[in-house]
């Protein structure tokens, strides 16, 4: 005869407090539920020590654990047979044996750390005196009892080691990991530690998402009580192809009175981008400032050199940050809706509904500033073929022209104003102060850019050095090392991590002799 499977299990906490007589059945009863379908059907034999169950399940009375028990094994042939522990050396060998709890090579370290670390030498001395606590000595090794299970005690300087050795099975989390490294080793403060290696491993801060709060809060921009003194632009699209071979829009927003201007191009050129907005600076002059993303056309030389002759001040977002330019980003969320519905029924003629929608965009009342984006630049309510004014209010409306348009542009200002102060609230409140990052410190970056396959690609880039602290939460960073990633960029704290603190060892630095 010879073994053919061998098994074992761990007894819960509430079966480690039953006496040794009702352990025996127990082992019965789950070694015979795990071989059912080997078992019945036949008859067999169960062989054990326990001299009491050869006749305990043929009483009538019994307790009510064992009665229960009893039934579970009725569907069964079996016959027990006694046989004493000096015959029973084989199952005596795997239940009594003691199992090496780790690595000989480990162990050997461990010891060595141990009897390096002032506190835990002076413990062993104390046990070699009398007992002390729940401490106890397993070959050389001090071990702690917990829950009936002999924890090791991780000296202070493997402790890194034996945590990070935990966490990089899978790269779980805190509570994971401290499961992990508790059934083996006990270590005091090991949530915390955890949490400083967790926060310190590369893998997790390239591959995790932020969590909790996102950092930093809303800042809007002053937009002035002046029209046509900021420009919000943007391209949208690409969109369906039409004969004219139209495949963009392109977006201008005046930031104060709202007023919006539509523009089909085919393509994404800034010799494009700028033939639209000398089109309209020929009827209005040019803004103050430009606001756009950084997108190729808005970050050229050519729209550089645009900017500089016309005395335009240009700002660039932040790459992943569509909020900064949110004027345009709502407005085009809007044309989508309508230019899709208006050309339902030919799709490739979407460039004949533009002027359309800029028309309604315009002439649509506005909540931030309390009016329609026309009645706040030109001082009068847009007319269309199907509305008739009467004279008298014509007349009263250029009477009071100057006066009146004063009045709308002051109170404009401070529906602006008030709506900004909601927004901000509003925004704030998800929100917690952003974490500050000096000159010269290491961040990781987030990936503001997939392409088709790159779910698993890291979500963070890194490392970054910073090189300027800039307004509103914004850094400007330089690549280090032959990391994947832009040379230099823009970013926001938002979207950095903390990298690597070199202050925390990945492993213990004591090599083995």
């Amino acid at each position: 005869m010879h073994p053919v499977y061998y098994m074992s299990k761990k007894t819960t906490p509430a079966e480690r407090k039953y006496h040794s007589y009702y352990l025996e059945i127990l082992a019965i009863v789950e070694a015979v539920k795990k071989f059912r379908v080997y078992l019945l059907g036949i008859r067999f034999k169960i062989v054990t020590d326990c001299s009491a169950l050869t006749k305990t399940l043929q009483k009538k009375d019994l307790p009510p654990r064992v009665a229960r028990w009893a039934l579970l094994l009725e569907e069964y042939n079996y016959e027990i047979e006694h046989r004493s522990g000096s015959r029973l050396k084989q199952a005596d060998a795997l239940s009594r044996n003691p199992v090496c709890l780790i690595l000989t090579e480990v162990a050997a370290r461990l010891k060595r750390a141990q009897d390096d670390d002032p506190h835990i030498s002076l413990l062993k001395k104390m046990l070699e005196k009398e007992p002390y606590q729940d401490y106890i000595m397993e070959r050389g090794i001090l071990c702690k009892e917990k829950d009936g299970t002999r924890l090791i005690v991780v000296p202070k300087k493997m402790q890194n080691e034996i945590i990070r050795k935990k966490h990089d099975y899978g790269h779980f989390g805190v509570r994971k990991t401290e499961e992990l490294v508790s059934r083996e080793y006990y270590v005091e403060n090991l949530k915390e530690k955890i949490r400083k290696v967790i926060d310190n491993c590369v893998e997790c801060i390239l591959i995790e998402q932020k969590k909790g709060k996102k950092e930093g809060f809303l800042h809007p921009l002053d937009k002035g009580d002046v029209p046509l003194s900021t420009y919000h632009i943007d391209h949208l699209g690409p969109l369906t192809s039409t004969n004219k071979n139209y495949k963009y829009i392109f977006t201008v927003v005046d930031g104060f009175t709202k007023f919006t201007w539509i523009y089909p191009t085919k393509s994404l050129s800034t010799d494009e981008t700028l033939d639209k907005l000398r089109v309209q600076q020929q009827t209005f002059g040019s803004p103050q400032r430009i606001i756009s993303d950084r997108n190729a056309a808005f970050t050229s030389k050519d729209f550089q050199d645009y900017c500089e002759q016309e005395g335009i001040i240009h700002y660039t977002i932040t790459t992943g940050q569509p909020r900064g330019n949110g004027q345009v980003e709502r407005i085009h969320q809007i044309i989508i809706s309508v230019i899709s519905k208006l050309s339902a029924d030919d799709p490739t003629k979407w460039y004949k509904q533009v002027s359309k929608v800029q028309r309604c965009l315009n002439s649509t009342w506005q909540r931030s500033i309390g009016m329609t984006p026309f009645e706040l630049l030109f001082g009068t309510k847009m007319k269309d073929e199907n509305e008739k004014i009467m004279k008298l209010i014509e007349e009263e409306e250029v009477k009071n022209y100057n006066e009146q348009w004063n009045e709308l542009r002051l109170k404009a200002k401070e529906s602006i104003q008030k709506m900004q102060e909601e927004n901000v609230k509003n925004y704030n409140r998800k929100r917690k102060k952003a974490t500050e990052y000096k000159v010269d410190d290491l961040v990781a970056i987030k990936r503001t850019q997939f392409t088709q396959g790159s779910k698993l690609y890291p979500k963070y880039l890194g490392p970054y050095a910073v090189t300027a602290k800039k307004h509103h939460e914004r850094y400007a960073v330089r690549k280090v090392g032959e990391c994947e990633g832009p040379i230099n960029t823009t970013t926001s704290a938002d979207l950095m991590k903390p990298w690597v603190d070199e202050d925390v060892d990945e492993y213990s630095s004591e090599s083995d002799e």
